[in-house]
């Protein structure tokens, strides 16, 4: 039987969402073991002067339980 966990996590770049996303998940794989997949609930731009600063995720990533 696999038991699997759900945390929430948010991670932001300069670069793009792609950057951030891949940012989390590295970040993410350093602290979780056996991280199985994620899905980004929500994705926000900080805007400044006109310009954007920042690509923000909030994303849920999975993992399996030993």
């Amino acid at each position: 039987m696999t038991v699997a966990k759900v945390v929430e996590i948010s991670s932001d770049s300069t670069e793009s969402f792609q950057d951030a996303i891949e940012q989390g998940i590295q970040r993410a794989e350093r602290t979780l073991k056996n991280v199985k997949g994620a899905w980004i609930a929500e994705q926000k731009l900080l805007v400044e002067d006109g310009n954007i600063i920042r690509y923000r995720v909030y994303m849920r990533v999975s993992f399996v339980l030993d």
